[in-house]
């Protein structure tokens, strides 16, 4: 096979990659028509069940969270729990609930709860969810 030279690490032309321009080469070096990225294969991701244990139940029903830190991945579970279950009544005490949801954002994790209607407070459970 003739070595071709691209640049590695770069776009070689059409090819995402130099790999790709190098198994491209091989199949004209081989008298084959190249068919680069000319077909699409949809596929569905399966659904997967996930398990979630609040931190305190409440004698009133309510669940409480207490969180420190509440990274994006949490925000999703809270997001998808509030739209699959609105019965349950999920609560979240943060440390401080001031925290911007990722650097730079002007959302903090509390204008983010009232966004997406979740009761929350800072540090203490107010007395009113006890009763």
């Amino acid at each position: 096979m003739e070595k071709t030279s691209h640049p590695r690490g770069k776009r070689c032309g059409r090819y995402r990659s130099g790999f790709e321009f190098d198994v491209a080469s091989q199949l004209i070096n081989a008298g084959i028509e190249v068919r680069y990225e000319d077909t699409v294969l949809r596929y569905t991701v399966p659904e997967r069940v996930c398990r979630y244990t609040p931190d305190f139940v409440l004698p009133n029903g309510i669940f409480i969270e207490a969180k420190g830190r509440w990274d994006s991945q949490d925000r999703l579970k809270h997001k998808l729990l509030r739209a699959q279950s609105p019965e349950l009544d999920i609560r979240i005490v943060f440390q401080n609930a001031r925290l911007p949801i990722r650097k730079g954002s002007p959302t903090t994790y509390g204008d983010y709860c009232t966004k997406i209607g979740i009761k929350w407070a800072q540090k203490i459970i107010p007395p009113e969810w006890l009763v």
